[in-house]
């Protein structure tokens, strides 16, 4: 049977014009950036990949929730829609809404981690180590190998290294690991899943030692539609179900709402504990706001419930987010540029090691190649790399990745294939003149999170 092509479920109601600039313009606006791209106007950007956070397109729905939210301080019906769609969309019986995922992190963070502690965790995210470090912890990598290697196709590479895992038990002891630390479809690896046999195997071997699994369920939506085409037994389960059966195999999670949910702003935590959930709201109330609406007003949390129900009404929303994901990552394969494979949920993951190999890790490739393509076409992405890693906290040395990325995160229901079209083309272009690309120095670094804020000039 020829193969026939598939168009996104949604039809377009509204639409904001973009600017294209000269190349003129963008050799202004980058100087003035600092070759940071998270530094320049949105208003010099043409295709704006920066991050598929906070990014995506509100459906009819959501936005009629908007002028539904109940603004109450206490009590909020919409913080009640939003507890009963956690429960049923992910099972966790306690929720604790924050501003977004890092408002999460930091409570969970401060009420689990104890000085001294050790969190183990399938490859780092930033702002989650920040907050396990800023709490005291020390952060150790369990993923298995392959996911620190660009060109292997291992369809897990989010999985957890048990034998790293139980070499660290055995190494600390059971009672100085708080929790292990689980992202589902991790970022840094280039948007990776775990398996459900992975995720059920740490939880039998956690739970022997009397230690929590804690997930980073920000993309679990995601990494269910992988594991629905590539583990045997899930092909004719629906992606609700899913993700319903990756969170029972956990303690707790945070969630940064701004992608699977759809939403532009807003998290939250949620447990299983109740004790947890206490210990948690009270630091809620300090740090976020009241325990009914953490850092969110009614019409956020109304959006958010009406998103998370949304992301999983039918498998047809995420067949075709993660199919407009493989398609510029196919038009990259076939143009000859190094990513990373298998092609990630969010984003397609260049090798930016690969296609700069003639810049020292030490003068950013990464951020200089990124520089490179905003330069060619108006087209954000950002570094993923040493940069993004920053320095041992102890050492004040820089950390080293063996992955060396610029990433290219695609907002849901944003773009249009076209767009991917024009994408792959100046990314093309850039890899085939690739040698002319300079390295970068700092001009200024911040002590932490230093991607946000740095500063560079070439060398």
């Amino acid at each position: 049977m020829t193969r026939r092509s598939w168009a996104e479920p949604w039809k377009i109601k509204m639409v904001e014009p973009i600017t294209m600039t000269t190349r003129a313009h963008r050799e202004q606006a980058l100087q003035a950036a600092g070759y940071n791209s998270f530094l320049l106007q949105s208003d010099d950007v043409y295709i704006d990949l920066l991050t598929d956070s906070g990014t995506s397109a509100m459906s009819d729905h959501m936005w009629a929730g908007l002028m539904e939210g109940d603004e109450a301080y206490a009590g909020s019906r919409s913080f009640r829609h939003l507890c009963e769609a956690v429960e049923e969309v992910y099972g966790y019986p306690e929720t604790i809404p924050t501003h977004q995922g890092r408002g999460a992190e930091h409570i969970m963070s401060q009420v689990l981690i104890s000085p001294g502690d050790s969190v183990p965790g399938n490859m780092y995210f930033t702002t989650t180590r920040f907050h396990q470090e800023y709490a005291g912890g020390r952060f150790v990598d369990v993923i298995v190998d392959e996911a620190h290697q660009p060109s292997s196709t291992h369809p897990f590479k989010g999985n957890v290294d048990l034998a790293k895992l139980q070499a660290l038990i055995d190494e600390v002891g059971a009672d100085k690991i708080p929790y292990v630390s689980a992202e589902t479809n991790v970022n840094m690896a280039g948007g990776q899943p775990m398996s459900m046999a992975n995720l059920r195997d740490l939880y039998a071997l956690c739970s022997r030692h009397g230690i929590l699994v804690m997930l980073d369920a920000t993309r679990a939506l995601e990494n269910a539609w992988f594991i629905k085409q590539r583990e045997p037994g899930y092909e004719n389960k629906s992606v609700r179900e899913i993700v319903l059966e990756i969170c029972s195999y956990s303690d707790g999670a945070t969630v940064s709402s701004k992608k699977d949910n759809l939403v532009n702003i807003g998290g939250f935590m949620a447990v299983r504990d109740p004790e947890i959930a206490r210990k948690a709201r009270a630091l809620l109330v300090a740090f976020e706001g009241l325990q009914t609406y953490g850092g969110m007003a009614g019409r956020d949390m109304e959006a958010l419930s009406r998103g998370i129900r949304e992301m999983v009404a039918s498998d047809d929303h995420v067949r075709a987010r993660i199919g407009q994901v493989e398609y510029l990552g196919n038009l990259l394969i076939g143009g000859g540029v190094p990513i990373v494979l298998p092609i990630g949920g969010h984003g397609v993951f260049v090798d930016a090691g690969a296609v700069l190999s003639h810049i020292p890790q030490d003068e950013f490739p990464a951020q200089a190649l990124t520089a490179a393509v905003y330069l060619d076409s108006g087209v954000r992405g950002m570094e993923r790399g040493i940069v993004s890693a920053g320095r041992d906290a102890t050492t004040g040395e820089n950390h080293r990745p063996k992955l060396e990325l610029m990433r290219l995160a695609i907002p849901r229901r944003v773009y249009t294939q076209s767009h991917m079209d024009v994408v792959a083309e100046s990314i093309i272009e850039v890899y085939r003149q690739r040698e002319q690309i300079r390295g970068l120095r700092f001009t200024y670094e911040p002590p932490a999170l230093r991607f946000f804020q740095a500063r560079f000039e070439p060398v």
